[in-house]
């Protein structure tokens, strides 16, 4: 049996040292959905509490694994882990049954979970839980009370210097489609395929063809058939995005702005009034040094025109400004602005605004080349 609350006791350590983690390095990400939830319950007066609970919960996950895999307090412990098993549970139970957001973001953006498997997973959770809570008069504590609750705090306050850090520049690692590295769109993409399923409606055959290789111009066999399905077969290697980038008139420039084989600097702003409005000034001369120089430099923001329009008068800004949803520009850059670098379609630098670069930084390290 004591193999087995050892088991029991890595398992659920570890689970939540992993789930606050990676909520802990992405403060921001967890916010956006724990606003989604505020929405989605008619609590929108939580809403500016939302990137505090976001670490606070991300801490008390993290610090809750530390305290399990070490064994610190065993009794205290088993209490506050069934505590707070059986309140995500319930929690996790009441969203697969009503939905109210797709994802409840567990384990962040790491691993996308639906709703039943995350209620699935707890429950799964829940059996080594009732089992370190059983054996928790039989478990004894190996440290003190101040070696105990001072190994928690120092975690505490380590992880919570952690998630200050990514929040003040980006995640040290970032698990969304726009990482550098990643190519935005797929090269010379295969066609892809369509099949028809057709059924005889004398016999109750069925027979599947790829569009358009079927005798629809046949009248007699197209009375003898009927549709029933289509299903679609897609060759390529999804690398791209849900981004559109749209002009202020409606016009779609994505593949143009995605594809530019140059470098294609994109800032992007989800809200022009809530950016901190010093880094859209600040960066003003950066983009006109780039653009002199042939390089590709737009904004992208979800805000009104007017207020686009606003903020660039109030500010002086001349770069050009394009129409994007907010929740993608909310995943290429954690940050309000935020500045990402494409470079013949691939993600090779970002940005937080406290860290956008001189111009001078840039063409150091991407365009000078270094002499022999």
């Amino acid at each position: 049996m004591r193999i087995v609350h050892f088991i029991s006791r890595i398992f659920v350590g570890v689970v939540f040292i992993f789930s606050g983690f990676v909520k802990g390095i992405d403060p921001l990400g967890m916010a956006y959905r724990l606003e989604d939830y505020f929405y989605a319950w008619g609590t929108d007066w939580m809403l500016p509490a939302a990137l505090s609970l976001s670490i606070l919960l991300s801490i008390m996950e993290f610090v809750m694994g530390v305290v399990v895999l070490f064994n610190l307090k065993p009794k205290v412990n088993a209490w506050l882990l069934l505590g707070i098993m059986t309140f995500f549970t319930g929690l996790t139970f009441y969203d697969a049954l009503y939905n109210p957001v797709p994802d409840c973001g567990c384990f962040g953006d790491a691993i996308t979970l639906t709703n039943w498997q995350t209620f699935y997973k707890n429950v799964v959770m829940m059996v080594p839980t009732l089992l370190l809570f059983a054996w928790r008069k039989k478990t004894k504590d190996q440290y003190n009370n101040l070696k105990a609750y001072g190994t928690a705090g120092i975690f505490a306050a380590m992880f919570f210097a952690l998630s200050l850090y990514c929040y003040r520049h980006l995640p040290i690692i970032d698990f969304m489609d726009w990482k550098i590295g990643n190519k935005m769109y797929v090269e010379n993409p295969e066609p892809v395929k369509y099949y028809l399923t057709y059924k005889n409606t004398a016999t109750g055959e069925t027979q599947e063809y790829l569009s358009p290789n079927y005798p629809f111009n046949d009248s007699v066999w197209m009375s003898q058939w009927e549709f029933v399905s289509q299903r679609t077969e897609d060759p390529n290697i999804f690398l791209g995005h849900d981004l559109q980038i749209l002009d202020m008139e409606g016009n779609d420039y994505t593949d143009h702005f995605i594809q530019n084989p140059g470098y294609q600097f994109l800032l992007t702003v989800w809200s022009v009034e809530k950016a901190n409005h010093e880094a859209l000034a600040a960066i003003e001369k950066f983009a006109l040094a780039a653009e002199a120089d042939g390089h590709g430099f737009i904004a992208l923001s979800s805000s009104l025109t007017e207020e686009i329009d606003s903020v660039k008068q109030s500010l002086g800004l001349t770069y050009e400004f394009y129409q994007a949803d907010d929740i993608t520009l909310k995943t290429m850059v954690r940050a309000n602005p935020g500045l990402l670098l494409l470079h013949e379609g691939v993600v090779i630098e970002k940005w937080h605004y406290n860290d956008f670069p001189e111009y001078a930084a840039f063409k150091s390290k991407f365009i000078t080349k270094p002499t022999e």
